[in-house]
């Protein structure tokens, strides 16, 4: 059961005993960086084909490769958890620098890999990858070979990969140092305190509209303080990126995040196209909403207001014991799984200041273990996080026994597991709700979040795509910036806000902006939230029966492309409007009961 007293805290202890200073941990990387020197002599040794007398050697190096990676994710996760904890720890910083040198040393390697596997003969290649030790991985290193055809001649990938990790990186580690550092004085019980910028996001939840807004002046002036080494960053990063696209011969940006997510330009577009055609609808959802919380216009800070003067606060433990209930209804398995995750202190919670913003999930897949970080003040949408980020637990726990290649899915259906979890608990409360009122709280909250993917993130998506074409043609100034983000605002929330009520510095506050793993790192939510919709949907036709199909479509996400899954496990074509126009319309089927109730009461 929970400790009380260390329930809000992760235990890292098990996984590297010292934190930032463990001996243990600091053997573990050197390990890694010994086996990457020997892996490198081992390649230059090998014979440069897969005929049958080479291809043992070959499948053994494959082999080897693998298991770097996974040690590598291994160090990578636990040095983000250390930099997440304490912002200050500038031991993990160094040592978040010190992996991302490894993890370019690894990826030098595969590019000469991939060298050798784009000169092989395709009865050849075809060969080597019907190995038994290579079944589980045989769409990874197909996709690797017909990625690399897409790519510069290896030497120039070795190098910019090489380049990338003072460079390009260093501007995302850069950025994270920057938004940990920054504190804003906020008045709290009476007193004045220096809030981080992850605390001080809490209060855009609170029913007090004066706090709201006041966290929302702070939150841009402080980011005024610092908006031109941020935008030194965001064009720097982006900089990189369309150079590395020239050279390449990527026409659009849009080209790498569309690979990263193995999925088709069509099935963006449609996804999109149908948010835009049915988005409209939240308009009637917040006009009802204004009029509960007795506003006349609506604005930025208001997007996850509660409706009514108070909100009660909800323990923590009460909180898991929410999302344990209400997953086990569906699997018991799901159920079971989110009371270990809880019991066993995988989640760092506490709301305390020197943490980073926001919240994840990471592997740490020599455990088989994940770790998940948030903060924790006891609201509502806090309940979700919580839900969201065990659906993502839950994914890596499906895939723990799958050969390390095989269980790397991508950003949007990374997605898919983490939001079903929400719609779960939603629900689940929803029929459980005593009240009118509860289930009309119950029900903004469910909107609110439609809000959220079919304009905030929407207007992230039409920012990158308008900043990216203005940065083709030179450095995007900040003042700039700043009128892209509010027309971008403006055309995806239509006349919901008021005319002054966006958020222009939202591209320097939004750390996803400045994530250099992960270009676009916006449409996967949507795409997750109404990817997870259409498989949730046939959730609650089948009930617990689904529950083993969902596994299995879970299972298959590191080895099959988006579309792909959707076609074997929900019989449906991404690429055409039906399906997106279907999740979406079920998102705003609520609009109406919610406009009932708010007449009611």
């Amino acid at each position: 059961m929970i400790d009380d007293n260390k329930a809000l805290n992760w235990d890292l202890e098990s996984i590297f005993k010292g934190g930032s200073a463990s001996t243990e941990y600091a053997e573990f990387r050197q390990a890694i960086k010994d086996d990457l020197a020997k892996a490198e002599e081992t390649y230059k040794r090998l014979p440069r084909n897969f005929d049958k007398d080479a291809s043992s050697h070959w499948v053994a190096f494959f082999l080897l490769m693998q298991h770097l990676a996974e040690r590598l994710d291994h160090a990578s996760g636990f040095a983000s958890c250390l930099t997440a904890q304490d912002v200050a720890d500038e031991k993990a910083l160094v040592i978040s620098e010190e992996i991302s040198a490894m993890a370019a040393a690894w990826e030098s390697i595969m590019t000469d890999v991939e060298e050798v596997a784009i000169e092989a003969d395709d009865s050849y290649w075809k060969a080597l990858m019907s190995h038994q030790k290579l079944a589980g991985t045989t769409f990874y290193w197909n996709e690797l070979r017909r990625l690399a055809k897409l790519k510069m001649e290896p030497k120039l990938e070795k190098l910019a990969s090489e380049l990338a990790v003072n460079g390009y990186h260093a501007w995302n580690r850069l950025y994270n140092k920057l938004a940990g550092d920054l504190r804003a004085e906020f008045m709290v019980d009476g007193k004045r305190e220096a809030l981080s910028l992850g605390q001080l996001a809490t209060k855009f939840n609170q029913p007090d509209r004066e706090i709201r807004r006041q966290a929302f002046e702070k939150l841009e002036e402080t980011w005024k303080t610092v908006d031109s080494p941020a935008a030194m960053a965001l064009n720097a990063q982006a900089g990189y990126r369309l150079s590395l696209y020239k050279r390449r011969e990527w026409e659009s940006p849009l080209f790498e995040p569309l690979l990263n997510g193995r999925l088709k330009k069509e099935t963006l577009d449609a996804m999109w196209d149908a948010v835009a055609r049915g988005g409209k609808k939240m308009s009637e959802y917040i006009a009802a909403k204004k009029k509960i919380l007795k506003i006349d216009d609506f604005r930025w800070y208001d997007q996850t207001a509660p409706i009514g003067t108070v909100e009660r606060k909800i323990s923590y433990r009460e909180a898991g014991d929410f999302v344990v209930k209400h997953l086990s209804a569906f699997s018991p398995e799901l159920g079971s799984f989110a009371r270990m995750v809880i019991d066993r202190r995988w989640i760092e919670a506490e709301d305390r200041p020197g943490k980073a913003a926001g919240g994840f999930c990471t592997g740490l897949p020599m455990k088989k273990e994940s770790r998940i970080f948030m903060t924790f003040s006891g609201n509502y949408d806090e309940i979700m996080t919580l839900a969201h980020e065990i659906g993502h637990a839950y994914h890596s726990w499906v895939l723990k026994t799958q050969d390390y290649l095989a269980r790397q899915y991508p950003m949007n259906l990374a997605e898919s597991a983490s939001t079903f979890n929400e719609h779960l608990v939603t629900d689940a409360a929803l029929d459980a709700a005593g009240d009118k009122a509860e289930k009309l709280t119950l029900l903004d909250h469910k909107l609110g979040e439609g809000l959220i993917m079919f304009c905030n993130i929407r207007a992230r998506y039409i920012f990158d795509t308008m900043f990216y074409e203005e940065r083709k043609k030179g450095t995007v100034p900040k003042d700039r910036l700043n009128e892209l983000m509010a027309q971008a605002q403006k055309t995806a929330f239509g006349d919901i806000l008021a005319d002054d009520g966006y958020h222009p510095l939202f591209w320097a506050s939004k750390l996803h902006f400045f994530e250099t793993e992960v270009p676009f790192y916006n449409f996967p939510y949507t795409f997750g939230y109404l990817f997870a919709g259409g498989i949730y949907d046939r959730a609650k036709k089948e009930g617990q029966a689904f529950a083993d199909k969902y596994r299995a479509l879970l299972a298959d996400t590191g080895s099959m492309t988006t579309e792909d899954i959707a076609a074997k496990h929900l019989g449906v074509d991404l690429t055409t409007g039906q399906f997106w126009d279907d999740a979406v319309n079920r998102v705003l089927i609520d609009i109406e009961p919610y406009r009932q109730l708010a007449g009611e009461l």
